[in-house]
């Protein structure tokens, strides 16, 4: 089939895949790329490789082309050495190579001691006591002699302060990551890039967490090709729209291996040629590790090239981040709605409570109001019955009427509350309580009931509910003013008995 009259339906699904591939990466058209995929055996990676690199003679696949047509055989990828920069033919596309990102925790150089095995620790202990014994000797003269110090630094006891390894100042990560930002844009002025404002660790959380590609910068300014890898590659229009992209989703680090913390990065991700670059993702698929290096370009490249190996790193992880972005989605939709629902049933149970604490409260209330009730009536049964048994008692002591032959007497008329009137005499020597208890105790003195057996009730004080009125002229008889019925009364009088309530009894 030739290139100027192919038709994409005779292509396998796995052939039209790789044609879609390889155009989305070089901007080529199909007519033009089918023959180098044919030539590359329908391998994305080799023809991509040979679109940017240059092709060459491969006798291996000049003798694959020669056989007669036979099943097609498990492809390979080419990929750059760290070391040499020769092709290397490794395992099928499909499982890529990965290698684990290790989580960096910068640690002061200062802060960095060297632990010898424990034989040279024995072996050397004695000389260790012996540098022990000499450096204090000499701090003691050191202390005695101020001058030796600035003579023999060295042979003083005082340690001096610890310098890193190139004489810059060590910084927390985030200072670190603002001193890199603001030496990178005085060396090459203002740019578009968005470095991380932190340190590797927390972009390498952030990414983990957030499921991004974590896209690891590392440069050395004494390295020749630094400047021109960042002028013509960094910071070239089309790399600085892919790494800005939001769809490609990449958090960038950058850093100078001149700081501890690039440093021990570089140490990590195995760098062995600046300027370094390396591409870092959470690999799901992967039971050995979380986080793996999926893409490493070392050395200067040229934008089209960089950006076409990020790409393709991307695309070979972007359906397995997108699966586990969907389960954690959710996952997370199902622990809200379980969220909600366990607000739900609190909040309904916390109704439930309120209702329940104010049933109760109420059934309190009125068991305490029926409980008052109660005590309230018993307490005016038993004030009934002390007061019953009191006139009982009064009313024999209280003397009989005078006869006739006895001269000094008051002959009263009193109104009782029922509107019978009762005249009755007394002694003109009597006292008014006398005329008040007769009124209290008429109703058991006018039955002639038997109250000889009547006792005085304990601890009890009598309070009259009435008082005797004289209607005209009105006139209050009180019997709290005392008095005898002769000098209150006269001769005769006509009283009417009035109740008294208890707010009568409060106002006066």
């Amino acid at each position: 089939m030739s290139a100027q009259d192919f038709d994409p339906g005779q292509l396998s699904e796995s052939q039209q895949l790789a044609l879609g591939t390889f155009t989305s990466v070089t901007n080529q058209e199909p007519s033009a790329a089918i023959p180098l995929l044919q030539r590359s055996e329908w391998n994305v990676q080799i023809a991509i490789a040979k679109f940017f690199d240059g092709e060459a003679s491969d006798p291996v696949a000049e003798a694959r082309a020669a056989l007669p047509a036979s099943p097609p055989l498990p492809q390979s990828i080419r990929r750059e050495d760290l070391l040499n920069g020769s092709p290397s033919y490794l395992r099928p596309p499909r499982s890529p190579p990965r290698e684990p990102a290790p989580r960096i925790v910068p640690q002061p150089e200062s802060q960095q001691t060297y632990k010898p095995p424990l034989l040279l620790a024995i072996l050397f202990t004695p000389f260790n006591l012996l540098y022990r014994l000499f450096s204090s000797s000499f701090s003691l003269f050191g202390y005695l002699f101020p001058f030796l110090p600035r003579l023999l630094p060295r042979l003083s006891g005082g340690s001096s302060p610890a310098r890193s390894r190139t004489g810059r100042r060590a910084l927390n990560p985030r200072d670190t990551a603002a001193r890199f930002t603001r030496e990178f844009e005085e060396e090459y002025g203002s740019h578009q890039l968005q470095f991380f404002e932190g340190g590797y660790a927390q972009a390498y959380d952030l990414a983990k967490k957030e499921l991004k590609f974590l896209m690891v910068v590392l440069l050395s300014p004494e390295h020749d090709d630094t400047s021109i890898f960042v002028r013509e590659t960094l910071l070239s229009q089309e790399a600085v729209n892919f790494i800005n992209d939001p769809q490609n989703k990449i958090v960038l680090w950058a850093g100078s291996v001149q700081d501890s913390e690039a440093y021990q990065v570089s140490n990590a991700l195995n760098c062995s040629k600046f300027p370094f670059a390396a591409l870092v993702v959470h690999t799901p698929q992967d039971s050995t590790t979380t986080m793996s290096t999926i893409a490493r370009i070392t050395g200067l490249q040229p934008a089209s090239a960089f950006i076409a190996k990020l790409r393709t790193a991307i695309n070979q992880h972007s359906q397995a981040l997108d699966r586990v972005r969907a389960t954690r989605n959710e996952q997370q939709a199902t622990r809200n709605l379980r969220e909600e629902q366990n607000s739900a049933y609190e909040r309904s149970l916390a109704q439930d409570r309120e209702r329940a604490r104010q049933r109760r409260e109420a059934e309190a209330a009125q068991k305490r109001a029926e409980e008052e009730a109660k005590a309230k009536a018993e307490a005016e049964d038993r004030e009934a019955q002390k007061v019953e048994q009191w006139r009982r008692w009064r009313a024999q002591s209280i003397p009989k009427e005078p006869g006739p032959n006895v001269k000094d007497i008051t002959q009263i008329s009193i109104r009782l509350t029922s509107g019978e009137r009762v005249i009755r005499k007394f002694s003109e020597e009597a006292d008014m309580e006398e005329l008040y208890a007769f009124v209290e105790c008429y109703e058991i003195l006018n039955a002639s009931e038997d109250t000889s057996s009547a006792t005085d009730p304990a601890g009890y004080e009598h309070k009259y509910g009435f008082r005797l009125v004289s209607p005209m002229p009105r006139v209050v008889y009180d019997i709290d003013a005392g008095g005898t019925v002769g000098s209150k009364v006269g001769r005769s009088g006509n009283l009417i008995v009035e109740p008294v309530n208890d707010e009568e009894n409060g106002e006066d």
